[in-house]
């Protein structure tokens, strides 16, 4: 079986490659080949059935090299993140929707349609969210980061309805704990404070000690990842977009967490100071009612100890 992943350098796309080189997808055959790309890699898998591809996955030159063997499965990972995306607006739209389009139209091309796993984003819901957030909750983004994900996943369900992809796009929340303090990522606070605390460094939050998020930590991401991959197409709903099961916490409550795990003296450095475009955006997150995701056994990490626990 021949498994592509975009992204396949970055935090998730990375953990991925590694589970799947050593983990076969259930329910589906070994893996053949993995072809993984992405402009550059830090921790590849040392597998010979992994072939690198270095260039933009948009490309009609990198689009051919992946293809040159039917996929089987594809994981759509890569993107530009959201911050990033809204100070560069060209660099967005390219990399977040029209290389996005090329890539699903070459995997529509294939003789036999590929299970394609789409990376969206809980972006698509907006600023203004209602008390509760559930499957039948509408999407309004407040953001092109957003707007660009939705796009996408209207198109792959649209080339689910006709056979052509068979797609699922799985709304990701923050995931957690990524190395270092990425600009691109407005969400970027919620794995700098858990960093700052493992290190016992001080640290500045930009939100309130209530700001509540919608947290995941990268091996439950990757979980979901895999299931969405062996899934039963008969079982998806019309649109192809999940809402994955999150932990909805405060920092507070994860600063507690952090300090039963780390020591008091871990969080001491912790400081407050609000910005509010972020804490907005990513600071009142509304409780999420089970749906289909939770009957289609997509997980979250638990309980708040639990996430710290796998996210570091």
């Amino acid at each position: 079986m021949h498994i592509a992943i975009t992204g396949a350098g970055g935090f998730v796309g990375a953990a991925l490659a590694q589970h799947l080189a050593r983990h076969r997808i259930p329910g589906r055959p070994a893996v053949s080949r993995l072809t993984l790309v992405d402009r550059r890699f830090a921790d590849a898998p040392d597998d010979a059935r992994v072939r690198l591809i270095h260039g933009d996955f948009g490309v009609d030159q990198v689009l051919d090299a992946v293809f040159d063997v039917p996929v089987d499965v594809l994981f759509h990972l890569a993107s530009v993140p959201g911050a990033e995306a809204e100070r560069d607006s060209a660099l967005g739209y390219r990399v977040n929707l029209v290389a996005p389009l090329a890539l699903f139209e070459r995997a529509a091309a294939q003789e036999r349609a590929p299970r394609l796993v789409n990376a969206s984003s809980i972006a698509v819901y907006g600023a203004e969210l209602p008390d509760t957030v559930g499957d039948d909750t509408p999407p309004r983004p407040a953001i092109s980061y957003g707007a660009h994900k939705l796009a996408c996943e209207i198109v792959l369900a649209d080339l689910g309805r006709r056979r052509l992809v068979d797609g699922i796009s799985l709304r990701l929340p923050g995931i957690v704990a990524r190395p270092g303090l990425s600009a691109g990522h407005g969400s970027a606070f919620m794995s700098a404070m858990l960093r700052a605390a493992q290190l016992g460094e001080p640290y500045t939050c930009p939100v309130s000690p209530a700001a509540a998020c919608w947290w995941m930590s990268l091996q439950a991401c990757v979980a979901n990842l895999v299931h969405a991959a062996a899934l039963d197409p008969s079982l998806l709903p019309e649109s192809r977009a999940i809402t994955l099961p999150v932990l909805r916490l405060t920092v507070e409550e994860v600063v507690a967490a952090l300090a039963r795990r780390f020591g008091a003296a871990s969080v001491a450095g912790i400081r407050w100071q609000p910005v509010a475009g972020i804490e907005q955006l990513f600071g009142r997150m509304p409780r999420q009612v089970p749906g289909i995701a939770a009957r289609l056994g997509f997980i979250d990490d638990g309980d708040c100890d639990a996430l710290v626990a796998r996210a570091l």
